[in-house]
């Protein structure tokens, strides 16, 4: 039997702990580096990035999930967990965070919004009812939410959200003289 990870420093865990149970799957509550130690994949679920990367850097977990990830096995950020896997992050508070990286993307924090500016909609994707069968639309939920800006050419891109264009923009630094103006829901 497969045995998953779910990273338990902050947020939703305990959901995708019992999620896991439901489908037959052994889950692993991961606090310290040694809980890495034989795992078939990790989830790194959705909370406040901030306060997961705090208690990570206390943990001394940066360096394990760091290896982890570059080891090739499947690791699935939601949310603050997609914050973590992104090689790079904007829209951080004054100083940033440390992240686990891996996954080459460049992603927005809170990009969404505040929390009143939460909502969910439909969103198309085709190549999960090819590959799975079903339903060719999932529902997004966006809470808090971050958003992917920039993904390195090796990444496929399952489904979009859409930002209105007549939205406030913000504009993008890459730190190296590069901008971009994207569409922000405010």
């Amino acid at each position: 039997m497969a045995v998953v990870g779910v990273l338990a420093l902050q947020g939703s865990y305990n959901e995708h702990l019992a999620a896991l149970r439901r489908i037959g799957v052994r889950g692993v509550e991961v606090r310290k580096p040694e809980q890495l130690l034989g795992l078939d994949s990790l989830i790194i679920p959705g909370g406040e990035s901030t306060t997961m990367a705090k208690l990570a850097n206390y943990h001394n977990l940066f360096p394990a999930l760091r290896e982890f990830v570059s080891g090739g096995k499947p690791v699935w950020g939601t949310c603050a967990g997609l914050i973590f896997l992104a090689n790079k992050a904007v829209g951080q508070k004054t100083g940033g965070q440390e992240l686990v990286g891996g996954l080459d993307c460049t992603v927005h924090r809170n990009f969404f919004g505040s929390q009143l500016q939460s909502f969910e909609t439909e969103l198309s994707v085709p190549k999960l009812a090819e590959k799975e069968g079903g339903n060719d639309t999932c529902r997004g939920v966006f809470i808090r939410a971050p958003a992917i800006l920039d993904v390195g050419s090796d990444v496929e891109i399952l489904a979009d959200c859409p930002v209105p264009a007549n939205r406030p923009s913000i504009t993008i630094s890459s730190g190296e003289g590069d901008e971009k103006c994207i569409p922000k829901i405010e």
